[in-house]
């Protein structure tokens, strides 16, 4: 990547770190939800994940809410601790708005797309 970019390898490390910390700086958080964190989504908009797992918030809303799953069988599903699921939710009870509108989005996605 270094050749690619036309920099030593030197120089790519530092870039590589500078632009982590300057996405760190810029993340979203909740202090309030220490174990939610934000990402850059494929789109390239911060989407809410499980910190640790990439397991985007709005996964556990949509099992949750639409396939009508308990905290219990969504742990089962994937592969986290009820206590996760729990605290996933209690960020959506927070941030409705922002993860309905996510969900929202994405099925006009997938519809434009059928």
């Amino acid at each position: 990547m270094a050749t690619l970019q036309g920099i030593s390898f030197y120089w790519f490390i530092l870039w590589a770190v500078a632009e982590k910390v300057a996405t760190l700086n810029q993340r979203n958080y909740d202090r309030a939800f220490p174990e939610i964190t934000y990402v850059r989504g494929a789109s390239g908009q911060l989407v809410p994940v499980l910190r640790g797992t990439r397991l985007r918030v709005q996964t556990v809303v949509v099992a949750a809410k639409k396939w009508v799953f308990s905290p219990n069988q969504i742990a089962a599903e994937y592969d986290l601790s009820e206590v996760q699921v729990n605290d996933v939710l209690a960020f959506n009870a927070v941030h409705s708005q922002e993860i309905d509108a996510s969900i929202a989005a994405e099925r006009i996605i997938e519809a434009a797309n059928v």
